[in-house]
């Protein structure tokens, strides 16, 4: 990559659920993002400084014949090394493929607006994989049919993780479109990526967020739960933290918030701490920078034109993630 290459500064790049992979064996950061387009698909940036960024290259296109719709931006893309090659692993879509409405018993729940000029009926969404031998792909769409976590869920921002054992799972997040109450859940994988090794489990319901235990009850106190963002890290000494993302007054901020596992297991029990960053900012991941740092990339304007990522410096220790101002 040639230094003339890189023309685009941090603070003029429109950037969401941004997701930063460090290559060691280039000295160089990528940052992935999906785009629309006929097909749609998945590009990367370069950079070595974290503030100036090359122009994009596409490294991912939704195929034809594939249950995804290929004319649908593909969300939260994020590049994984295992066992030496990477796996893409992002969110894509087919609205023409209806799921069942939200349900209780004999009722049946509908989400629309209050004027009724939209509604949010369940429709076929979930994380794939695709594997490449570079980080710059091409990346090849492994399942076709369908994707890891369970068809029939409304499932988003699938992300790579651990046990304990080492053994790989995808923790997601299953919308709160088809639940009402949004939770993120994970599905045990093979040992290649390939698929999912087993039957999902539940970890923690949006509504359990911290500032939702003081909530005032109300006429409009059934907020939208959502679940968005899942990013896992091992803590010093064991524990588990889980970022996640949300809404919080009463639907009006996104905010990045946590969970801790204090046990370490994927499974839990979660302890839900309180928000990291606000301010209409959230979909962050951490990641270790090469001059020794933690950091915290997320995207500050959600769903605004001006939508830019943003990075904070990260401070871990045993029980605790606590967010300080970046330097650059």
């Amino acid at each position: 990559m040639a230094d003339d290459d890189l023309r685009v500064s941090l603070d003029a790049l429109p950037v969401h659920d941004p997701f930063v992979l460090p290559v060691a064996h280039d000295g160089t950061y990528r940052l992935y993002q999906g785009v629309a387009g006929d097909p749609a698909g998945v590009e990367v940036r370069h950079s070595r400084d974290l503030r100036t960024w090359s122009a994009p290259r596409r490294v991912f296109s939704v195929p034809d014949g594939a249950w995804a719709d290929p004319t649908c931006s593909p969300w939260a893309p994020e590049v994984h090394l295992w066992r030496g090659r990477y796996h893409l692993m992002t969110t894509l879509h087919q609205p023409a493929t209806a799921l069942p409405l939200v349900r209780q018993g004999g009722t049946e729940f509908r989400l629309q607006s209050a004027d009724a000029r939209w509604r949010l009926d369940p429709a076929a969404r979930g994380t794939v994989v695709a594997v490449a031998d570079d980080p710059d792909g091409p990346f090849t769409l492994v399942d076709p049919t369908g994707p890891v976590p369970p068809a029939e869920f409304m499932t988003l921002d699938g992300t790579l993780a651990t046990d304990r054992d080492g053994s790989p799972w995808m923790v997601y997040a299953h919308e709160w479109v088809q639940l009402l109450d949004g939770t993120v859940e994970a599905v045990p994988l093979q040992p290649d990526l390939s698929g999912a090794a087993g039957a999902p489990v539940h970890l923690f319901r949006g509504s359990e967020a911290s500032w939702q235990a003081v909530r005032t009850p109300g006429a409009t106190s059934l907020a939208p739960y959502v679940t968005d963002g899942p990013q896992l890290r091992r803590l010093p000494g064991g524990a588990l933290a889980c970022l996640w993302s949300s809404y919080r007054a009463q639907g009006a901020e996104y905010v990045q918030t946590w969970a801790l596992s204090r046990s370490g297991d994927l499974t839990g029990p979660w302890e839900q701490r309180e928000v990291l960053v606000g301010g209409d900012a959230g979909h962050g991941m951490l990641f270790d920078t090469f001059d020794g740092r933690t950091a915290l990339v997320l995207h500050r304007g959600m769903g605004s034109l001006t939508v830019r990522a943003e990075f904070h410096e990260v401070h871990l220790s045993a029980e605790e993630v606590e967010v300080r101002p970046w330097a650059w």
